[in-house]
């Protein structure tokens, strides 16, 4: 396969904004969840993806993370506390050859796009990979629990069928501070997570990591960053203090799968 052809991108985003109505009502109805989706057109995501491949090419990875920009926020430094998050991944991967596959704005399209594009390409395989993804399915792409489930499953059944012997530790959509649809939807595919995915899937892991963004059950605008953002934003996206709280949360599970100590 060519360069040219390995980043033809398989339905741009610009595509789907040209879409006439009739379009998009076929490829909803074809589940977008499901598709791979380029955002090659889109120039900062595109200088990523690029070192992102040349880091896979040259390293070799134990631990990969992946994800939409929750997990991308893994690699801010400050200088303000609610977003110095840089420590507490050195803190808790630093020693463990780890990657950070976080694309922001990315839905579960575009992790397919990118696992089919060379972010499965290592050179052994990892022993982990920390999935995070689904909040932007109910954003930008307005994609519901229903249809995101199964572009969920499809994700960890690629990096299965790649890595048989790699285990996957899955997290449950974060609750946010968006709108009531957003809220419902989170929640019925946390759900629909719970109830079904582990099924026939003794490699992949399953934790909720919720209660790192509430308080008394509830989503808490403390413990989101969009608040401190000028202007501000709806709140998603976990502080550093909470996102410390989330690798606090799974460390037993993923120091377990690595067989080392807790860190």
């Amino acid at each position: 396969m060519t360069r040219s052809s390995r980043f033809r991108p398989v339905l741009a985003i610009t595509t789907l904004l040209a879409l006439s109505a009739p379009a998009i009502a076929s490829a909803a109805t074809a589940n977008l969840a499901v598709e791979q989706v380029s955002r090659m057109d889109i120039p900062w995501w595109h200088h990523r993806f690029a070192d992102k491949q040349a880091e896979i090419a040259n390293g070799q990875f134990d631990v990969v993370w992946l994800g939409d920009s929750i997990t991308q926020n893994w690699e801010r430094n400050g200088p303000e506390p609610w977003r110095d998050f840089a420590p507490v991944w050195q803190h808790y991967y630093g020693d463990r050859h780890a990657i950070n596959l976080g694309f922001k704005g990315d839905s579960t399209c575009h992790v397919l796009w990118r696992l089919a594009h060379g972010e499965l390409d290592f050179r052994k395989p990892p022993r982990l990979f920390i999935l995070m993804i689904g909040a932007n399915n109910f954003g930008h792409v307005h994609i519901d629990a229903a249809h995101t489930y199964p572009g969920i499953t499809r994700i960890v059944d690629t990096i299965h069928a790649r890595f048989p012997t790699t285990q996957v530790l899955l997290l449950k959509v974060l609750p946010s501070i968006r709108s009531p649809w957003i809220s419902a939807n989170t929640q019925q595919l946390n759900g629909m997570l719970e109830a079904d995915i582990r099924q026939s899937r003794p490699w992949l892991h399953l934790l909720d990591v919720g209660s790192a963004v509430e308080a008394n059950g509830a989503p808490d605008r403390t413990r989101f960053l969009d608040p401190h953002l000028t202007p501000p934003d709806p709140p998603l996206h976990p502080t550093a203090a909470a996102q410390q709280d989330i690798a606090r949360m799974i460390e037993p599970t993923v120091a377990a799968i690595l067989g080392d100590h807790r860190h």
